[in-house]
């Protein structure tokens, strides 16, 4: 897909050629004078009719006409230089592939699209990322097939700098998108495509490809854990439940281990606290926790950081029927607690109380929990924003700086003793799993808090960012596979 030389950029052939303009205002000398000369000055001709514009993400092709063997160049707008972040640079290269989708072979003159604050090697991750995350399709079932795009085949990277150095950069971007991209179709399949068996069997074949310790536990070593938040949940279904463990071991001791804990509610109907005809379509996608956990572990595969990683998914639906669990139940979890359950629609935090527990059992030192969770988050943040709380600032921060290197926004909610009471507030047991509509996605996080206890944890609330109802620069609607690329980045970068 990508090959990376050290040769002129416009002396050889490519479907277009791909070259980054600042806002100084926009003139063609040193690395692009060349260029400039090719086109006997009619590109600077351009500039000064308002044609060729360097606003960040304008878009200007030119043919060429023969001057140079690329057929087209075509002119990235960057903005001001001092002004672009290594994320703009990958929304832009985003916008450029959406815009040569039938380009068969792009060239992409790396050189000119640095900065100073982004050096070519942070350009080359940008382009891989970009290329794969931006042209990402789900095509779906329809019995006649749907047209697809014709897609990119070749990207020639041309630069003066090391190749090999330039080709782990390519890589490392790659492995970022492609993580991203698997989650995202986890997301896209329906519950009936993808039930809890499914997800264990794609945890299995992601096992066997980067040689992880993979285990899932059925439903009678379930019952024989003692998971009884989890085993309520699925009561109902006619699908069996599946606790999905993976480890990946980075280090010669099994020791510092970070827990990764993604929701797998493969479809939530609410149960008997049945969710509005409305707002019960795209359940499908209540297992973004999951997937987000399943594409990190791929990144993790891919690039092997010096990490050691258990991940921990309770897979499960969460249906109807005359054996399911119901308000007022009394429930038993794996560490002990019992659990009045007030609103059976609050089952992700259930899932998430054993399979937090089993992590811990797993020897995690550090833990991290992601879920679709609640409407409230979305009610507070909007479709824009992750939430989140923890019981750890340092572990926070480390988060919060590896969501701004993936570009996926995070915001800290408040969590104070007064939270912690209102989900211990019940007459009949030791917690409640749904204290009332105030401050709800807080209560569900702190709900999950009273499991990890003393253990540093972060909660990651993605019910308004896991899917979008628009195309952006770096992906299609629908799912979006956030959180992938900060766990990834805050993986590799750890520090104890």
């Amino acid at each position: 897909m990508f090959k990376v030389n050290q040769l002129d950029p416009f002396q050889h052939e490519s479907s277009c050629l791909f070259i980054g303009v600042f806002e100084k205002p926009v003139k063609f000398e040193g690395i692009l004078q060349p260029l400039d000369d090719a086109f006997s000055g009619q590109l600077t001709d351009l500039v000064k009719e308002g044609e060729l514009s360097a606003k960040r993400n304008a878009v200007t092709t030119v043919y060429s006409f023969g001057k140079i063997p690329a057929k087209k160049v075509v002119f990235i707008g960057l903005g001001k230089e001092k002004q672009l972040s290594f994320e703009q640079l990958k929304e832009v290269f985003g916008n450029a592939f959406k815009k040569v989708k039938n380009a068969e072979k792009v060239g992409v003159y790396l050189d000119s699209f640095i900065t100073e604050s982004i050096d070519v090697f942070d350009a080359a991750r940008a382009l891989s990322e970009a290329f794969h995350l931006s042209t990402y399709q789900f095509y779906g079932y329809k019995q006649k097939a749907q047209t697809r795009d014709r897609a990119v085949k070749e990207i020639e990277v041309y630069s003066r700098e090391e190749v090999s150095e330039l080709t782990d950069s390519l890589k490392i971007g790659n492995a970022f998108a492609k993580g991203t991209n698997s989650a995202r179709t986890l997301v896209n399949i329906p519950s009936n495509l993808l039930t809890a068996e499914e997800l264990a069997n794609y945890a299995v074949e992601l096992g066997k490809k980067y040689a992880f310790e993979v285990e899932i536990l059925e439903k009678e070593e379930i019952e024989k854990l003692g998971m009884g938040a989890f085993l309520a949940v699925n009561q109902g279904s006619s699908n069996p439940p599946k606790m999905i463990t993976i480890k990946y071991q980075g280090k010669q001791q099994w020791e510092d281990v970070i827990g990764l804990v993604g929701k797998g509610i493969t479809f939530d109907t609410g149960g008997y606290s049945i969710k509005s005809k409305a707002g019960i379509v795209g359940m499908k996608t209540d297992m973004g926790g999951a997937a987000a956990v399943l594409g990190a572990m791929e990144v993790i595969g891919e690039l092997r950081p010096e990490q050691n990683v258990v991940a921990v998914i309770p897979a499960t639906d969460n249906v109807i029927s005359e054996r399911a669990f119901k308000p007022d139940d009394v429930i038993t979890s794996m560490n002990g607690k019992t659990i009045e359950v007030l609103n059976t629609d609050a089952e992700g935090r259930l899932v998430l109380a054993d399979a937090i527990t089993y992590a811990k059992h797993h020897g995690a030192n550090y833990l991290i929990d992601i879920a679709t969770l609640t409407g409230g988050v979305i009610v507070a943040l909007g479709l824009d924003k992750t939430g989140a709380l923890t019981n750890n600032e340092e572990l926070f921060e480390q988060i919060l700086e590896a969501s701004h290197e993936a570009g996926e926004f995070i915001w800290r909610l408040p969590y104070t003793e007064k939270d912690k009471e209102r989900v211990r507030n019940s007459k009949i047991a030791d917690l409640n799993n749904s204290p009332g509509r105030e401050g709800h996605a807080i209560m569900a996080g702190a709900f999950i808090g009273e499991f990890a206890e003393n253990t540093p944890w972060v909660h990651l609330d993605i019910a308004g960012t896991a899917t979008t109802n628009k195309e952006y620069p770096l992906g299609p609607s629908g799912a979006t596979g956030v959180m992938v690329r900060t766990l990834a980045h805050f993986v590799s970068q750890f520090n104890q």
